[in-house]
């Protein structure tokens, strides 16, 4: 029963997004993650409010901190899935038949993080795999000395703000952002399209040197994105886990200690004690369909002749003669 009751609901999930998509403006199935995230807000907030009120002077300056965090976090997401790298497309005149076609100037968007938040949802689910295999097949409780039973053990402490668990993530979130770049733009390819539309780069020859010149601004763009995606998803995660600096070895007692003893980096090791509302990942959701859904809003205003929200009125006006 089970089995079909969350069947029956994800096939009707799926209909519904289909339906926002189809009839409405936006991803249909990206603004039902929108609003499945947006809808723990009220009672978040609620919540750090009761700890506030009932805190002292030290709570209301953790929540501060996470308040200026957040809005910085968002500050950035969105400067950066807004920006591009515009590259200048030439096309030459060509006469196709009786008609002669003037050259003209474009130029080729290319996003810095092009791969969305698809690494940071690899990389997650990679690393939940031998929690959940490790957890199946524990071993006996007295068992402490087999390499299974201390393979386990480290496995169990494994999670996020462990030193190990954040330098594997990071890795992941870099490996899979160059691995899904090379899998959604192929460069060969795009540079094939241009020479057969009569399309070239100024100074770039047609052909494999037009591959090789979008190959290494790609590059340095996916370098970019990773480290990117890696920061926006490891700040939230120890704001709320910590960085249990005591795992690192030889000087992690050291450090572990030192910042204990520090007055205002005593929280790293445990974290702030606040349930950070939006992780990496929400984070890049919630910014990449607000700032779609705005855009296509936006692109629908502006076809039918109203001022769009971005125009310099703050109130739509109506339509134009």
């Amino acid at each position: 029963m089970v089995v079909i009751t969350l069947t029956t609901g994800t096939i009707f999930v799926m209909w519904l997004g289909e339906q926002i998509t189809e009839r409405g403006v936006g991803n249909g199935i990206s603004l039902l993650i929108f609003a499945g995230i947006v809808i723990g807000l009220p009672s978040a907030i609620v919540q750090v409010s009761e700890r506030v009120r009932a805190g002292d002077a030290s709570q209301t300056l953790g929540v501060i901190f996470l308040v200026v965090i957040l809005v910085a976090l968002i500050a950035l997401v969105v400067y950066v899935e807004s920006a591009r790298r515009n590259i200048a497309i030439s096309y030459a005149s060509r006469r196709v038949g009786s008609q002669t076609f003037k050259g003209q100037e474009t130029s080729l968007p290319l996003k810095i993080n092009m791969g969305g938040v698809i690494p940071v949802i690899f990389a997650s689910s990679v690393l939940a795999m031998p929690q959940t295999l490790f957890s199946a097949f524990p071993p006996d409780q007295n068992d402490t000395s087999t390499t299974w039973a201390k393979v386990y053990i480290f496995f169990q402490q494994f999670h996020g703000g462990d030193p190990y668990y954040e330098l594997v993530f990071i890795s992941l979130i870099v490996l899979f952002t160059f691995f899904y770049i090379t899998i959604v733009f192929n460069t060969d390819e795009v540079a094939d399209n241009l020479r057969k539309h009569g399309g070239f780069i100024a100074g770039i020859r047609p052909g494999a040197p037009t591959a090789e010149y979008l190959n290494g601004i790609l590059t340095r763009l996916t370098t970019v994105g990773a480290l990117y995606l890696a920061f926006v998803a490891f700040v939230p995660q120890v704001l709320l886990s910590g960085f249990r600096v005591a795992r690192l070895p030889f000087i992690g007692d050291r450090v572990d200690a030192f910042l204990t003893a520090t007055p205002g980096l005593s929280w790293i090791p445990t974290g702030l004690g606040y349930q950070f509302f939006f992780g990496g990942t929400s984070l890049l959701i919630l910014v990449g369909v607000a700032m779609d859904t705005v855009a296509q809003i936006e692109a629908q205003l502006v076809m039918r002749n109203y001022e769009g929200f971005l125009g310099a009125g703050s109130r739509l006006r109506g339509r134009r003669s």
